[in-house]
């Protein structure tokens, strides 16, 4: 048997965060994870190069049932802090567009970075250790786990498992099941900054279009939108702006979207047919649009010939449908592809300035478990680095 102050359960960003932070107080901290690798959403992220923070964080960039939750640990941890580490371990960085931080060379510099500060720390690290129990002990003063690598018992516990995005490397149930276990209510689940799929005729004009990519603006029913790339895929539509919209897209809801983002498309068209009248209207619009894209909407609405011969209305109906496009998606693609899990961890059960549970002293979660979810681009790692470093300075 062997005594902890704290155990934290979940070596990925918040727990490396939390593990660092408590070791620097003199805590005696044991990190573990269930997985043989550690912090893979760490080191796929960014496309290998670690999108690790977004310097324009604010609360404004996270969904959660309690807008102000967030506001505490993201005033105490700010992106100037964690480029402060990342610049004293020689790690050279970039900004890519809209305030990203990327590495200049791999995300295996993050992981080693976090790892070299949790050995300065004293951290006890263990991967391929799996919890098969916490109970509370009967003095109501710490907790027994039964893990894989024996029994232990600690002051604290920290759940950093995350959430249930990408099972593939190891995103499971464990923290929102700990989180019933303990009386502690977890908002419902689901994918997000997903991909959005279709069926029927819609999805096979996307497939048609597959690899396409447009600057579009798309808005949710609730009046949120996002301005960024479109990309057309054999499943549906991803890129920038479908993945930050899906956050806020519910099933049955219909999105709005402009391909044409900053052009409007009537104006232009109207242009075309005063300058160059002799023009097909398909090559009119392929001068705003891609031409594969101009081509299939023409077909679709079946409109054709030279734009001299278009009414009006014809053109003001084919400037909608670029320009005010309204699709119905079917659905997502789900964990499987998703970055992020919104809902979560009820943040009413939480203290905004520890993460610690009100109910249940010592008991902690941060990161990706809490129903905090941050937009694309670098906004949930700061959430990591910043709920992670909240109970860090607790635990």
């Amino acid at each position: 048997m062997s005594d902890y102050d704290v155990i934290i359960i979940g070596a990925g960003a918040a727990g490396l965060m939390c593990a660092i932070e408590a070791g620097k107080r003199g805590r005696r901290v044991w990190l573990i994870d269930h997985a043989r690798k550690i912090a893979e959403k760490i080191r796929i992220s960014g496309g290998g190069r670690c999108n690790f923070t977004n310097i324009h964080t604010s609360p404004a960039n996270f969904l959660s049932q309690n807008k102000h939750f967030c506001k505490s640990a993201l005033s105490r941890y700010k992106p100037a802090d964690f480029i402060a580490m990342v610049e004293r371990h020689g790690i050279k960085w970039h900004e890519k567009t809209l305030g990203q931080l990327f590495c200049d060379d791999s995300s295996q510099q993050i992981i080693d970075m976090l790892l070299h500060e949790c050995a300065h720390a004293n951290v006890t690290l263990d991967m391929e250790t799996e919890v098969q129990n916490i109970a509370a002990l009967s003095n109501g003063k710490g907790y027994r786990l039964e893990t894989t690598h024996g029994v232990r018992e600690c002051e604290s516990v920290v759940i950093a498992t995350g959430g249930l995005s990408i099972p593939k490397i190891g995103a499971t149930r464990f923290g929102f099941d700990v989180a019933r276990q303990f009386g502690l209510n977890v908002l419902d689940t689901r994918a997000a900054l997903v991909p959005l799929t279709f069926q029927n005729a819609l999805l096979e004009r996307c497939k048609e279009m597959t690899g396409l990519s447009v600057d579009a603006n798309v808005t949710a029913p609730c009046g949120k939108s996002f301005a960024e790339g479109l990309l057309f895929t054999h499943r549906g539509l991803s890129g920038p702006s479908i993945l930050q919209i899906s956050s806020y897209w519910e099933e049955g809801q219909e999105l709005a979207v402009d391909l044409a983002r900053g052009v409007d498309v009537f104006a232009a068209l109207k242009e075309h047919k005063e300058t160059q009248p002799k023009q097909e209207i398909q090559n009119a619009l392929s001068d705003i649009l891609p031409k594969r894209l101009a081509q299939a909407i023409c077909e679709e609405m079946d409109i054709k010939g030279r734009i001299a011969e278009l009414p009006d209305k014809k053109i003001t109906e084919l400037a909608a449908r670029v320009n005010e496009w309204r699709m119905k998606p079917s659905g997502t693609e789900g964990y499987r592809t998703a970055e992020v899990t919104l809902g979560g961890v009820d943040t009413n059960e939480l203290s905004s300035q520890t993460m610690e549970s009100k109910k249940q002293a010592g008991l902690f979660f941060i990161g990706e478990v809490v129903d905090v979810t941050g937009h694309l681009g670098g906004f949930n790692f700061q959430w990591a680095w910043a709920s992670g470093h909240a109970a860090g300075q607790t635990v």
